[in-house]
């Protein structure tokens, strides 16, 4: 996959040379892995490494510097434009823990959101760029993060297990008064705590399921599928409840 560096200046494309090189490497590996066992046909042409500026003003509207469509991943590598919109998930919360664990965002973190770009172009995922993308988007969004942060390792994943597990507390009397399953309606819409608590919800959700099934991520892969062919007769997210409260 090719990497295109597009900032305003040729100063800002030498800044981030270094940790571009460094992030399309271990993004070379974990393709490898989406390959043999994710079913990764087709890459994007190209990562679009851009600034955040331009990233949610030029390129796109979203709110978040980090988005794919079927031709390119687009992404900010500006470590400290992601600090300060990582610590605005909290909200004025007092989380000092958290607030820590933000302020550290280096490459790790980065490369996660990275790979969850890539891991949306799976062709084990139903839904495809140009549809609704309705019912199913928190299952394809919480498995784009669980493979990334499995790759990372046990240390990584479990400790973004637990502040998020904490975040999703502290914002569900205020943001969790709807179904998972209406995740994409209005997701942009509001504050960023607002946006990140479906998908921090999305990723624990997911986690829980492969969990159940003993880690056997592709077996959760193989009901997902199950549940699409045998016609959507049921919300996703009631499907797996189902199957993981039978004993």
């Amino acid at each position: 996959m090719k990497s295109i560096l597009c900032f305003e200046t040729a100063e800002e494309c030498e800044q981030h040379a270094a940790l571009i090189k460094r992030q399309m490497e271990r993004l070379g590996k974990y393709e490898e892995v989406l390959r043999s066992s994710y079913q990764l046909e087709e890459t994007p042409k190209a990562v679009m490494w851009t600034s955040a500026e331009l990233a949610t003003t030029v390129f796109s509207a979203l709110p978040i510097p980090a988005y794919t469509n079927e031709e390119f991943i687009y992404l900010s590598p500006e470590l400290e434009q992601w600090r300060d919109l990582m610590l605005l998930q909290l909200d004025g919360n007092e989380l000092p823990g958290i607030k820590s664990y933000y302020e550290k965002f280096g490459e790790d973190h980065l490369f996660e959101i990275l790979a969850h770009e890539l891991t949306h172009h799976s062709e084990l995922f139903l839904d495809e760029f140009d549809d609704d993308r309705e019912d199913s988007i928190w299952f394809e969004e919480g498995m784009c993060f669980y493979l990334p942060r499995r790759f990372l390792g046990e240390d990584y994943f479990n400790e973004l297990t637990k502040v998020e597990g904490t975040l999703v507390k502290t914002f569900q009397e205020q943001y969790g008064g709807h179904s998972l399953d209406d995740f994409g309606a209005g997701t942009y819409a509001g504050s960023i705590s607002s946006i990140m608590f479906d998908y921090w919800r999305s990723f624990l959700k997911v986690k829980d399921i492969v969990e159940f099934h003993h880690g056997d991520v592709q077996q959760v892969f193989r009901l997902y599928h199950e549940w699409h062919e045998a016609g959507r007769n049921q919300s996703l997210s009631a499907y797996f409840d189902d199957i993981c409260t039978t004993v």
